[in-house]
């Protein structure tokens, strides 16, 4: 059920604020940046490409890095990575604001001190994003997350609007200057957080990066409420970041703003995201997920076109309001059913997998609607955006999201732990298991549908190889086999089976006959042996 408590609930909980005041620090000098590095390419540069480039090159390391970025958050103490990533970025920043300063900052400069900073983001994000549910109870997650897009949106108000008062007093250096020191409030949170207990608790070692990384693909392959959410993600950012990646060409070139109105254009837009952030658990009590995306869609798309065409700076920034409105409907219902699909061992990865497709969306978004306004007109990119995403909209409006509720990621734990004759090393393998079934045959059709959905779960869970065999000599009994990478993953296997799995698991049970319950038996390779 959804829970009704105000959309600011989370807030009674300490640790949440600490991070929520942190990141919101942080989120500000990184749009401050953000702003005065778009308009100093604008200044450099006159070509459409090359300013739509610089938003492709805060995100592209997202979708480079963020994979065995959430296999190291998922398998090391996250707030070494956190805060080691933060101090690298703060080194970075204050080089930037250097080069700026004494004006020898080229547009290839931007470029690369850009995806620098991208690529530390790209390591902070999955530990970062992993870390919030373990601040609030579960029952206000979704509360949590859409304050994390409110977070995002009020620094996107404040943040530009910063950035063009001290542009205009101080110079363009000092944006970068502040977003270097804002780097410290992450680190100072991060330090406030105990190391989580839930990395150190089993007595499995942890897995080598390879592996994580393997098992993070695996289960993002095999979920299908995760595969639906990156899917909504990649189209959605892929068609609305030509309304980012073109926005500053408009509001300089069509719109004749200076800095000042583009902090004005980027402040209202970041209004419209804290409001609808404010609004989502009411929005959400009045329609189901999927239709809270649909209409934040079609406001984007609308918009997007608008700015096609507009001529007026007022406009504009009315507009950039229902952008930010429609924007962050969308972007917290897909961050809440990422959260929502991925139980807490693979959560920095499946994160990392998911933000791997959301960013990649941005990135490809930005300089293939850079290419086409640079190829065409900036007008001609921005209506072709709105169309394409009315059009991917139509076509993945019956993929359904998470909203919370749906399945229970809890693990059951009720497989008992497997005996062995002899000791088994965590690294031996491949391992193998086999479960007995004895079924009457009459119920052979509906036993084998429901087995076969024992497939999916059973792959997402580290298994790379599964099938089921009928026994030619004694009719109803059947042979369901999976195999494993090494006994240490079996292992972890029983430690992840969650709630959701064991109902389907007791769903095939009901057809087994007997008063025993199924024989399970593990194997293990045979080494060849070796000449002594």
């Amino acid at each position: 059920m959804e829970n009704k408590e105000s959309a600011l609930a989370p807030f009674k909980y300490r640790a949440f604020t600490i991070f929520w005041l942190a990141a919101l620090i942080s989120n500000t000098g990184t749009w401050m940046n953000s702003v005065a590095s778009s308009w100093l390419m604008a200044d450099l540069q006159t070509s459409p490409l090359m300013v739509a480039l610089v938003q492709s090159a805060t995100t592209l390391p997202f979708f480079l890095l963020a994979l065995p970025a959430g296999a190291l958050a998922d398998i090391i103490d996250r707030r070494k990575l956190i805060m080691t990533a933060n101090a690298l970025m703060m080194l970075t920043a204050a080089v930037f604001a250097y080069l700026v300063w004494k004006q020898d900052i080229s547009p290839q400069g931007i470029l690369i001190l850009t995806f620098l900073l991208g690529a530390g983001a790209a390591f902070t994000a999955p530990a970062w994003q992993a870390l919030v549910p373990g601040t609030v109870p579960k029952a206000h997650l979704s509360q949590a997350v859409a304050l994390g897009s409110i977070n995002i949106n009020l620094s996107r108000a404040i943040g530009p609007a910063i950035a063009g008062v001290l542009v205009t007093k101080y110079g363009l250096p000092t944006p970068f200057a502040v977003n270097a020191l804002s780097f410290i409030a992450i680190i100072l949170a991060t330090l406030s957080r105990k190391q989580e207990q839930s990395n150190s608790t089993s007595s499995i070692p942890n897995e080598k990066i390879w592996w994580a990384i393997r098992a993070g693909i695996r289960y993002s392959l095999y979920s299908k409420p995760l595969q639906a959410t990156m899917m909504h993600a990649f189209g959605f950012m892929f068609f609305a970041n030509a309304f980012w990646g073109l926005i500053p060409v408009i509001a300089k070139e069509h719109l004749h703003g200076d800095a000042a109105f583009f902090g004005n254009l980027m402040a209202a837009i970041g209004a419209g995201g804290v409001l609808a952030g404010l609004c989502l658990p009411t929005v959400k009590r009045w329609f189901k997920v999927n239709r809270v995306v649909v209409i934040g869609s079609l406001g984007t798309a609308a918009v997007t076109a608008y700015f096609s065409v507009v001529s007026s700076q007022w406009q504009a920034i009315a507009a950039g309001f229902i952008f930010g409105v429609s924007w962050v409907l969308v972007l917290s219902s897909i961050n809440i059913s990422a959260q929502q699909s991925l139980p807490d061992w693979v959560r920095a990865r499946g994160l990392a997998v998911f933000l791997m497709v959301f960013f990649g969306g941005i990135s490809l978004g930005s300089a293939f609607w850079g290419w086409v306004a640079n190829l065409y007109s900036v007008s001609y990119a921005m209506y072709g955006a709105a169309v394409g995403a009315v059009i991917f909209l139509l076509l993945t409006c019956r993929l359904k999201l998470q909203q919370g509720g749906e399945m229970d990621l809890t693990p059951s734990l009720h497989w008992p732990v497997p005996m062995a004759a002899q000791p088994v090393g965590f690294e031996q393998g491949p391992v193998m298991v086999t479960i007995c079934y004895q079924v009457n045959p009459d119920d052979k059709q509906a036993f084998l549908k429901a087995i076969y959905r024992l497939k999916t779960v059973r792959m997402r869970n580290g298994v790379y190889r599964w099938g089921v065999f009928e026994n030619t000599e004694t009719p109803g009994q059947y042979l369901e086999y999976f195999m494993e990478d090494n006994w240490a993953q079996h292992l972890r296997h029983h430690e992840r089976v969650p709630n959701a799995d064991k109902v389907l698991q007791d769903q095939v049970l009901v057809f087994h006959q007997g008063q025993e319950p199924p024989k399970v038996t593990h194997y293990i390779a045979a080494d060849f042996p070796v000449k002594s």
